[in-house]
């Protein structure tokens, strides 16, 4: 896994070893930040359920203002600390439940990426939390990456674009 763009460009991330993360592939990752490219800079980014911290780390790369990384699995959480430590970039990295951690009130952010383990009932309660919370600036962007077959009400935001990437679909959320 490479960085695509922006300061980090090219630079290669930690392999992933861990059978817990299922990191977004070179493509999807491309789609996604092609589409947000003139969105990210001086951005405050929120990367849930971060896994290796590949998105996070490309929109550090692409000069946001700060991310925020979480993730409830210490083997992630030490392997984004390395990506980030390898790459001469900072960022909070935070080990807790996602759920949890939106019961916290650290601010709005202006990009949120959405990315639980596929199947896992996450989304909706997420999304809820994020709305109850007020944690999406008003003209901020949610992306929730997740199969195509996944039912998930995203009632509690309006979907503005939804693509597809073979089984991969990246659905883009606003208030």
């Amino acid at each position: 896994m490479r960085v695509i763009s922006g300061d980090s460009k090219g630079k290669k991330l930690v392999d992933n070893k861990f059978s817990h993360i299922r990191p977004t592939t070179d493509k999807v990752k491309q789609a996604l930040f092609t589409k947000l490219q003139f969105f990210i800079e001086e951005k405050r980014v929120l990367d849930l359920f971060a896994g290796t911290g590949a998105l996070g780390i490309e929109a550090l790369s692409r000069k946001a203002s700060e991310v925020v990384f979480v993730d409830s699995n210490i083997k992630s959480v030490l392997l984004i600390k390395q990506n980030l430590k390898n790459l001469g970039l900072q960022a909070k990295v935070i080990k807790s439940d996602a759920l949890k951690f939106l019961n916290q009130k650290i601010g709005k952010f202006d990009l949120i990426i959405l990315d639980p383990p596929y199947a896992s009932k996450l989304y909706e309660p997420a999304l809820e939390k994020i709305a109850e919370q007020d944690f999406l600036e008003d003209d901020g962007i949610i992306v929730c990456e997740h199969e195509k077959n996944e039912k998930i009400d995203f009632s509690v935001f309006t979907v503005f674009d939804e693509k597809r990437y073979g089984n991969i679909v990246l659905t883009y959320l606003k208030k």
